[in-house]
């Protein structure tokens, strides 16, 4: 299987919608609706159409979206990334597409000058491409979660080293 990762363009947004929606109607952790959230986040200033890809062979078999957050302390603010959603159709997962799509979009985000990544996620998955607990930098989530699912990583070394806070998502996280 030739798997090709590129930049989604707006013609294939509801094709990728369908894909997510597809991707995490069984999720155990999911309100299935973060298909909801793709749509909500490209009318966001958050967006980064450069940090929105898919995974392509011959149809969109999967996508990946970075988007723009803070973390915030009193006065300070450091501009950021959050990694959500990933997703994969349930017919190709379990096959590294996912992991594809994490490192090259990782890779791209560090190209685009961006220093560090935020992801919510599963605490045996991410950490295999340098996500540590978020805790580490006093990083805390705007929410109640486990410290181990709330994760962080440097794109740059000590990018992380002076910053401390709460994270502080797109308002399109929360509608």
């Amino acid at each position: 299987m030739a798997i090709m990762i590129r930049q989604e363009s707006q013609e294939e947004y509801q094709k990728t919608e369908e894909l997510v929606k597809q991707a995490f109607s069984n999720a155990e952790f999911s309100d299935q609706k973060e298909h909801e959230l793709v749509h909500r986040m490209r009318a966001s200033d958050a967006f980064i159409p450069e940090l929105s890809l898919v995974a392509v062979d011959n149809e969109i078999i999967g996508h990946i979206m970075l988007s723009k957050i803070k973390i915030v302390n009193d006065d300070r603010a450091v501009d950021s990334l959050a990694l959500a959603p990933v997703s994969v159709s349930p017919n190709h997962q379990k096959k590294g597409i996912g992991s594809s799509l994490i490192t090259h979009t990782l890779r791209k985000a560090k190209e685009l000058g961006y220093q560090s990544v935020i992801v919510l996620g599963h605490q045996d998955y991410y950490p295999k491409f340098g996500f540590k607990p978020a805790s580490l930098w006093n990083i805390k989530s705007p929410f109640e979660v486990p410290d181990e699912v709330f994760m962080a990583m440097e794109l740059t070394k000590d990018a992380l080293k002076n910053t401390q806070g709460v994270v502080q998502y797109s308002q399109a996280f929360f509608e």
